[in-house]
């Protein structure tokens, strides 16, 4: 017959820091939701693979098969999560990513 092993030491340790407060969980909630829309994601996808970093706004509602004005509102929210920045240039805007705020998203989630 085999000794049992006590159930102590079956248990995993305790967790210990690393973990997100309410504050954290919420406002990464919210960066994950802005990137949580297949078109948002593209977006960030062809903004991160453009040669000079930035991409006009004219440029991608013929990349995306989308309304210009569909193209604003989800750019829109990706600026307001911070994952993007926008640069007024004469009738059009430009955008590049953030990338501190996508680094931020990574040390979150542990990366």
């Amino acid at each position: 017959m085999k000794p049992r092993i006590p159930l102590v030491e079956l248990c995993c340790p305790p967790l210990t820091g690393g973990r997100l407060d309410e504050a954290a969980a919420t406002e990464l909630a919210g960066v994950l939701k802005a990137l949580a829309d297949p078109v948002r994601l593209r977006l960030v996808s062809i903004v991160a693979a453009a040669p000079t970093g930035e991409v006009c706004a004219c440029d991608l509602p013929a990349l995306l098969g989308r309304s210009q004005p569909t193209i604003s509102h989800h750019l829109s929210l990706l600026v307001d999560a911070r994952l993007l920045e926008r640069e007024q240039r004469g009738k059009w805007a430009w955008f590049r990513l953030r990338p501190e705020r996508l680094a931020e998203v990574r040390a979150a989630l542990g990366a």
